[in-house]
Order: structure tokens, then C-alpha cells, then sequence
């Protein structure tokens, strides 16, 4: 009997198809962000990363190219087991020699290598208007600037993106969520906290006017508490954006760091669940605040995907990695968050839902929190082994040693 056979006798002892478990988890989607091989950098700007956001480190070998980026992508969905996504975000957009265009005027042909090696990879593509690192990206924000000037670049640029994630779902024909994420807002007290909302408002209803396939195409929009220079006021606030998100029909998007720290984004999950029909995230790690570590199999990645299990909302559900780590190796930190969660996914898939449930409607407190306890020292490892083995993937440390034998034979090269 192997060590499999084993740990599925004992899940089933206590109701649990660790089998279709598997099954259910290998075909789970979840979209894996271009952005941590390159520290934000993208290929459309030679600036500094700005908007909010920063990333920490210089460890060697950071994709410089798309051609690099894509190899290290593709070296780490090999290590990865399950169904992924591709995650890009506009400013990865690829120019043939001598031609640029401003993100305004981006086109589908500028992300037709990207398309071709979704194909290659038989992968769907998400996608993301960048509205940081940019010059029109002005001190009073972009889409909520006082500027109509600023204010029509980002609204074509957002409509340009509306476009292109159509493409990609046609393409590769699988669906595309677009998210809309905007680093407006002020580092000290607003005088007026409306207009900039207002304008806000506005630009996202003019370019969510853009005709678009709603079979195909998701459109999402992401809250944030603050960011550097920020710290004071943000425009798309947890409030307006779930309350925008439900009264122009699209999809709520919740980023575990984009929110104050004891904030828990697994506690509004079911709350999200009963008002809206899809739910978008992105899965991190906030340690002081959205400090974007490495996603790892912790408690409250667990608890996240327990709600999106428990609830069988996994089929409702849009999962997406969003963290960027240049102090350790990128191939590695792609391989950890994605594999972490995939592991939180599969923890809750192997819990007895329907007997904690009914442990908690019958008043029985005593026995679920026994039993929950209990689940905890049941051979997991073995089960996630096995379905490392099925998805043709690297089971313990075994996926670190080609993570190594990469970083020597392409990584340290690059100078």
C-alpha cells in the first residue's frame, strides 16, 4: 500500500474523496502575474516605477526582454501544478524595432507574441490597464484628475485595454478579466474628497461604455486603503469601488493587502458571494501593509480559500497571484505563492464541508472545533504529493533543485 493509498483510506474515513480533489483542483485556473519576473519594469518606458507601489531587491538575473520573461514564465508553469493563467499588464505590451506607441494608442497587434505564446502554453491571458510609471500620471491621479487633458489620456487607454482583453479572449478562447486598478489619490488631507470620486465616477462609466463581449470579457475593479504617497486619501476606496463594482454590474475585485491589517478578506468573502455573481482576487501576503511578500500556507490564505470551497464557489471565483519579490529569485517566488495556494485550495477541498457545517447549525461548537483542529495533523503532504504527481510536476524539494540549475545555466548570465 503506498503512502497515498494510506492518507485516501483515512480522508475517507472521514468523508472525503481525496480523489476528487484532485480532479477539481487540477482544473482550477489561477492567473499568475508577468510582473514579478521583472520587478513592474514592463517594455513600454525606461522610467521608475511609481504610483504607490515599490519593489525591494536586486537579486540577478530580472527578465530584461520579453523573449527573457517568457522563458522564465514557462520555466516556472512547469513547476507549477494545475491550470494557469497568464496575467499581463499594459505596459508589457511589445513593440516591433524603431515603433512606440503611447498607451493610449495601444492596439491587439502589440500583444500578439504574447497571444502566440498563450497558444503555445494552451493558456487563457488576463489583463490589466497600467495607470503608474507614466508622465500623465500626475500628482491629482489619472482616470480622477482635474485635468481633462490627463483625464481623456486614461480614459482612451482604458478603452484601448477594453479592446485588447476582447482580442485575448477570442484568441486564446478563453474568458479575460480586465482589472481596473488606479493609484489616484493624495499623501495629505483632502479639501474635497468628492470631485475627485466624481471624475472617477465618470471616466469609468465612459470607458465601460465601450461595446464588449460580456461572455468573453470580465471587467473588475480594485479598492486599495493607501499606498507611498498616498497615505491620506484614496480615490477607489474599499467603498466605492464595491459599491460601483454592484451597481454597474461587473465584478468586484479584493486584494488581501489592499486593506488595513486587521482587516481579514476572507471574512467578506461570503458577504461578496451573496451580492455579486463572480468575485475576483488577488492573492498576497501584506506583512506591514500591501508589502506584496511572497504568497505561503498560512492561516489566512487557508481561510480564503475555505470560504471559496465551502461556499462552491469555485466556479464563481477569479483567482490571480499579485506580489513582486526582486530580493530572492523570481522563478522561485512565482513556483512558492502559486504552489502555496494551490495547497490552501486543496486543504480546504479535503475538509468534511458538510459535517462542519452541520457541527455549526446544530450548536455543536465543541465537536467543530475538535474536528478542525484534527484536520490539521492529517496526512495533507501525502495527498498534495500525489497530485504534484498527476499534474506532471516536481513533488518537495525537487522543483528547487531545477529552480537552481536554471538560475546557474540562464539567470547568471545575463549580467
Amino acid at each position: 500500500m503506498t503512502r497515498y493509498e494510506e492518507a485516501k483510506a483515512i480522508y475517507q474515513a472521514i468523508g472525503v474523496d481525496t480523489d476528487a480533489a484532485i480532479e477539481t483542483l487540477k482544473h482550477t485556473e489561477i492567473a499568475l502575474h508577468c510582473w514579478q519576473g521583472d520587478d513592474v519594469t514592463g517594455f513600454d518606458q525606461d522610467g521608475p516605477l511609481t504610483g504607490g507601489i515599490q519593489v525591494t531587491g536586486n537579486y540577478p538575473g530580472k527578465a530584461r526582454t520579453p523573449e527573457e520573461l517568457m522563458q522564465d514564465y514557462e520555466t516556472a508553469i512547469k513547476l507549477i501544478p494545475g491550470t494557469t493563467k497568464l496575467n499581463l499588464h499594459a505596459c508589457y505590451a511589445i513593440f516591433e524595432e524603431g515603433e512606440w506607441v503611447d498607451r493610449n494608442r495601444l492596439e491587439p497587434k502589440h500583444f500578439e507574441k504574447w497571444v502566440a505564446f498563450a497558444k503555445k502554453l494552451g493558456v487563457g491571458i488576463d489583463f490589466n490597464p497600467t495607470f503608474f510609471s507614466h508622465a500623465m500620471q500626475k500628482a491629482d491621479g489619472t482616470l480622477s484628475s482635474a485635468d481633462e487633458t490627463v483625464r481623456r489620456f486614461w480614459i482612451e487607454h482604458g478603452i484601448a485595454c477594453l479592446k485588447i482583453a476582447e482580442y485575448f479572449a477570442k484568441e486564446t478562447g478563453k474568458p479575460t478579466v480586465i482589472n481596473f486598478w488606479m493609484p489616484d489619490g493624495m499623501k495629505d488631507i483632502p479639501a474635497d474628497r468628492y470631485a475627485p470620486r466624481a471624475r472617477m465616477k465618470a471616466s469609468l462609466d465612459e470607458i465601460l461604455a465601450t461595446p464588449y463581449d460580456k461572455t468573453l470579457v470580465f471587467p473588475t475593479l480594485e479598492s486599495k486603503v493607501f499606498g507611498i504617497g498616498l497615505e491620506s486619501y484614496t480615490v477607489v476606496s474599499a467603498e466605492f469601488a464595491l459599491t460601483y463594482a454592484k451597481a454597474n454590474n461587473i465584478t468586484p475585485l479584493v486584494d488581501n493587502g489592499h486593506y488595513h491589517p486587521t482587516e481579514l478578506v476572507s471574512d467578506k468573502l461570503s458577504s461578496l458571494y451573496l451580492f455579486s455573481d463572480r468575485v475576483a482576487l488577488h492573492v498576497t501576503r501584506p506583512v506591514r501593509w500591501d508589502s506584496d511578500h511572497v504568497v505561503i500556507f498560512d492561516d489566512e490564505t487557508r481561510e480564503i480559500a475555505k470560504e471559496i470551497v465551502f461556499r462552491g464557489a469555485l466556479d464563481r471565483t477569479f483567482i490571480a497571484l499579485d506580489y513582486f519579490d526582486g530580493s530572492i529569485n523570481r522563478i522561485a517566488a512565482w513556483v512558492l505563492g502559486a504552489r502555496s495556494i494551490r495547497k490552501a485550495l486543496l486543504a480546504a477541498l479535503l475538509s468534511p464541508v458538510e459535517r462542519l457545517k452541520a457541527l455549526q447549525e446544530t450548536g455543536n461548537t465543541t465537536e467543530l472545533l475538535m474536528l478542525s483542529e484534527e484536520l490539521k495533523t492529517l496526512p495533507f503532504g501525502d495527498i498534495w504529493n500525489e497530485y504534484c504527481k498527476v499534474c506532471g510536476v516536481p513533488t518537495g524539494e525537487a522543483w528547487y533543485q531545477e529552480v537552481k540549475t536554471y538560475e546557474n545555466e540562464v539567470l547568471m548570465k545575463r549580467g
